[in-house]
């Protein structure tokens, strides 16, 4: 049975930081990409960064490039998404996801391609 659960999230105060956890169950996470989403109340589902089963990481959103990071452990056969100077706007819902994608070097930005989902974690900013 392939499991992803989240952790990490929280009330936050603006600038603070965070660090959540995706940690994987049933199957290696590093056979597998790495996407981490988010979605906003009221917003579609956006994307925040992925990472290929290779280790190529992306980061997508320009609001995030600096801010957010991401990376996985294979001895805890955990991914983190390690966001800094947290905005309120990144208040959101966070997903990770994972997807055995045929080449070791891709990951998509796309949520559609990913079969395989965490039940989300709450990420609040606010004062």
């Amino acid at each position: 049975h392939l499991q992803l659960v989240e952790s990490g999230g929280g009330l936050v105060q603006p600038g603070g930081s965070l660090r959540l956890s995706c940690a994987a169950s049933g199957f290696s996470l590093d056979e597998y990409a790495i996407g981490w989403f988010r979605q906003a109340p009221g917003k579609e589902r956006e994307g925040v960064s992925c990472e290929s089963s290779s280790g190529g990481g992306i980061t997508w959103a320009d609001s995030m490039k600096g801010r957010f990071t991401m990376s996985r452990d294979g001895a805890k056969n955990t991914a983190y998404l390690e966001m800094a100077s947290l905005k309120p706007e990144d208040t959101a819902v966070y997903y990770c996801a994972a997807h055995p994608f045929s080449t070791p070097h891709y990951c998509s930005i796309r949520g559609d391609d990913y079969a395989y989902w965490g039940q989300g974690t709450q990420v609040i900013v606010s004062s």
